[in-house]
């Protein structure tokens, strides 16, 4: 059994697809770009893009009823690899204990062209 996750807090989907799919007591969140809750596309910087990602993660968690600590994998998609220690200056400040397992990786593309895009998997 799925359940739909939904939050008006974190931006709409731009695809057919849902914020997060809650599967028992694990949550799949979908990708998220610099997007705030009103669809306007955060592009200032790298570090803000990363800052807004990480926003609209916490509150499609919070629908949940998870917060950051429940998040045990992410994926981060780079356009540049060379922001990698851009974007783990931000990361570590909200994983400071027992971080999540993690890859990062780089791609030539993100939609909208934005610099970064966060994918999470947390659990209950």
């Amino acid at each position: 059994m799925k359940k739909i996750i939904f939050t008006k807090k974190a931006p709409e989907a731009i695809g057919p697809y849902s914020q997060a799919i809650l599967s028992k007591d694990t949550l799949y969140c979908s990708g998220q770009i610099a997007l705030n809750n009103k669809g306007e596309l955060i592009t200032t910087n790298i570090e803000e893009e990363t800052i807004q990602i990480i926003k609209n993660i916490t509150a499609i968690l919070n629908e949940a009823e998870m917060t950051l600590d429940n998040i045990v994998k992410t994926t981060i998609f780079l356009k540049d690899i060379h922001n990698f220690s851009l974007v783990n200056s931000i990361y570590e400040k909200h994983f400071k204990l027992n971080p999540p397992a993690r890859e990062t990786i780089e791609v030539s593309a993100l939609p909208k062209n934005v610099n970064i895009e966060i994918s999470v998997i947390a659990v209950k």
